[in-house]
């Protein structure tokens, strides 16, 4: 098929679902005859997925392309991403491998974005016909309510035309989204979708189902991740870096007043906490706040002479400063410091957003460790 001939792409993003490939192609084949569709897979397996897709596609009559990552960045919100950038129909179909989500509804979305001129169609557990059944546990369902509220409350406007802004499932009008706004990290992306730009959403009911084969990712990491993820997004970046900061100030409070407890020199004490929470931020921040600018930016020990000769400088100036507040006043050391350490927020937020994490304009980012089965190359 033609590029110009592809109606629907659907896109598969997939870790360890070996054993699901098989009956997910056949009912996808089955739900879009009639329809010029492809499937897209975007692995993350370490199992034997790869292989289990490379075998459907020799016998599909659908046409069926693997981007097999070998570095999983931005998570699941990263491999749709991937598969998005990849797709080449009018409308992308985002759907998970574990039969979870019925592929019977593929051509339910895409007609009903059709019929009403919709940029997103939401398949939904939550309005008239939907349910959550394949949800395991009343722990799983008491979790995804709650995270569902909370979400549409942090976003009333965004969201108002959306009751489940958790699905993995949904239809996008691909000339819709400037991918390049986004910033996938974690696994909700159809939240970052529709916080990001403004789009017509419709609903469809769906009924999540039992998985086919395979255990679920869901884990405490994942939720952490969502909660980062909704911050970012709510708050911007200046949110992680201030969730850093403030464990950061507790970590050094504390451990300067452990230190001072045991007889140590409050001075003395100032320094050792200061260069254990330096360290220690550095990697948070790495990991949580600039993450998604590690690739672009200057090497990863580069940042980090940066950041901690920054933060060591800034230490040392605090420090000064807190001596002589110490010897000249009578405020006691740890609300000084803590004081000293509000001061500097915003300063050390400001150094790290535009010199730490700029974009190093002198060199070409690197393509990603991927590899691509079909007709698509690596890509940057």
């Amino acid at each position: 098929m033609t590029t110009q001939q592809i109606e629907v792409s659907i896109v598969v993003p997939t870790y360890n679902e070996a054993d699901n490939v098989a009956e997910l192609v056949a009912r996808i084949e089955a739900a879009v005859e009639g329809l010029a569709a492809e499937i897209i897979v975007v692995d993350d397996s370490s199992d034997e997925t790869p292989a289990a897709v490379r075998r459907e596609a020799a016998r599909s009559p659908l046409p069926i392309r693997l981007i097999h990552r070998d570095v999983a960045t931005g998570g699941l919100s990263g491999a749709v991403v991937a598969g998005l950038e990849a797709s080449r129909g009018r409308w992308s179909v985002v759907m998970d491998g574990d039969l979870q989500h019925p592929p019977e509804l593929i051509p339910v979305l895409v007609a009903s974005g059709e019929s009403e001129n919709a940029d997103v169609v939401v398949a939904s557990r939550h309005i008239a016909g939907g349910a959550d059944a394949g949800l395991s546990g009343a722990l799983r369902h008491l979790v995804s309510t709650g995270a569902t509220v909370l979400t549409r409350a942090m976003f009333p406007i965004k969201l108002r035309d959306c009751t489940d802004p958790m699905t993995g499932f949904f239809a996008v009008r691909r000339s819709s989204v400037d991918l390049s706004t986004l910033r996938p990290h974690g696994f909700k992306i159809l939240l970052e979708i529709l916080a990001r730009t403004p789009l017509t959403v419709v609903e469809e009911p769906f009924v999540f189902a039992e998985r086919h084969a395979g255990e679920s990712k869901a884990d405490l990491r994942q939720g952490f991740t969502f909660l980062a993820q909704i911050a970012a997004l709510r708050f911007g970046r200046l949110s992680g870096f201030a969730a850093i900061g403030a464990v950061g100030a507790v970590a050094n409070l504390g451990i300067m007043a452990a230190l001072q407890a045991f007889g140590v020199w409050y001075l003395a004490a100032a320094i050792v906490a200061a260069v254990v929470t330096i360290l220690g931020n550095f990697v948070l921040l790495e990991r949580f706040v600039f993450h998604d600018l590690r690739d672009g930016a200057h090497s990863v020990w580069k940042r980090f002479a940066q950041s901690v000769a920054f933060n060591g400088t800034e230490t040392a100036v605090r420090t000064g400063v807190l001596f002589l507040i110490v010897e000249s006043t009578s405020v006691p050391g740890i609300l000084a410091q803590a004081l000293l350490i509000a001061v500097g927020f915003v300063i050390r937020f400001v150094y790290h957003s535009r010199v730490v994490y700029k974009p190093d304009r002198t060199t070409s980012p690197a393509p990603s460790a991927s590899r691509v089965d079909g007709t698509l190359t690596a890509t940057d």
